[in-house]
């Protein structure tokens, strides 16, 4: 029998920003006080972790995020920083109207790239498209790209805080036109993979050489066993859930770092999120679906 797994639940550490929000429920149980809340990321508790490759986040948004880009880990390394920025995004909940920008309308070259940076008519050649709760975004690195107001987003990305900013709405940040130019995929977006899904509890809805991102739908009062070969995440986003002893309510999350651990869900159906490092270094946090055990 393998050996049961390190689990501990997640720090959270509150990002204020003008454009979040004072209301957190029901996605989140944290208190706002004072300025608004536009993320909360999760960390480990450890006081000398071994630094994780991944960081997951809530996000809130109250107006438009910037329109921005992120390096990949050749451009990032290249300015000093430890890597670069692939990110991907599960909508928990969106108000009639709801939309994320990726890519653009038409294909620039750096130099057309520039100009409407320089004058601002980049926010008029992203292309916007209509969101809904369960749907997943992909973002690798390069890819122009920003979020619309009234949503909940749970965002897993490569460890950084990469970003360059290429409009902002009149909020009086720096913008980043030369590192922009540099990293950005100035064309329109390309398809976004289909999620696929393993079984009646098991989704893929997304893969790629840095993170996978799974959505697990599990029947009330059952039991599961789920193994890891190191860093995982597993966000509750409907239902109550246990990992290894650790109770998660909605917006709660576990990290679990090795081996296995119990997997239980409350007494009505639960949802969760769960996140690990690229398929060459994990065969998945759940066994094949096969040998996965479920039981009322």
């Amino acid at each position: 029998m393998p050996a049961v797994g390190r689990v501990q639940r997640a720090r959270i550490d509150i990002v204020r920003k003008p454009q979040g929000s004072r209301h957190l429920l029901p996605r989140s149980s944290v208190i706002v006080c004072g300025e608004p809340v536009g993320e909360l990321w999760y960390e480990p508790v450890d006081e000398n972790p071994k630094a994780p490759a991944l960081l997951l986040k809530l996000l809130f948004t109250e107006q438009r995020l910037s329109v921005q880009v992120h390096p990949d880990d050749a451009f990032a390394h290249s300015i000093g920083l430890p890597n670069g920025k692939t990110e991907a995004r599960y909508v928990l909940s969106a108000r009639r109207g709801g939309q994320v920008a990726i890519g653009l309308k038409r294909a620039l070259t750096p130099a057309e790239l520039r100009a409407a940076i320089s004058d601002g008519s980049v926010a008029k050649l992203i292309r916007w498209r209509d969101v809904t709760a369960g749907d997943v975004i992909y973002v690798p690195a390069g890819t122009i790209h920003a979020i619309g107001l009234g949503l909940v987003i749970a965002e897993i990305q490569q460890r950084s805080d990469a970003t360059f900013r290429m409009f902002d709405y009149g909020r009086d940040r720096e913008l980043h036109l030369d590192n922009a130019v540099a990293v950005a995929d100035a064309s329109p977006p390309g398809p976004q993979a289909p999620a696929t899904k393993l079984s009646e509890a098991r989704t893929i809805l997304t893969a790629n050489e840095f993170f996978v991102l799974e959505r697990l739908t599990l029947p009330p009062a059952s039991s599961h066993r789920l193994s890891t070969s190191g860093e995982s995440w597993i966000m509750a986003i409907s239902g109550r859930l246990a990992l290894g002893g650790v109770d998660l309510d909605v917006g709660e999350v576990a990290l679990m770092s090795a081996d296995s651990a119990e997997l239980t869900s409350g007494p009505a159906a639960a949802i969760a999120l769960v996140a690990y490092p690229g398929p060459d270094s994990a065969t998945g946090l759940i066994e094949a679906a096969t040998h996965l055990e479920v039981s009322a």
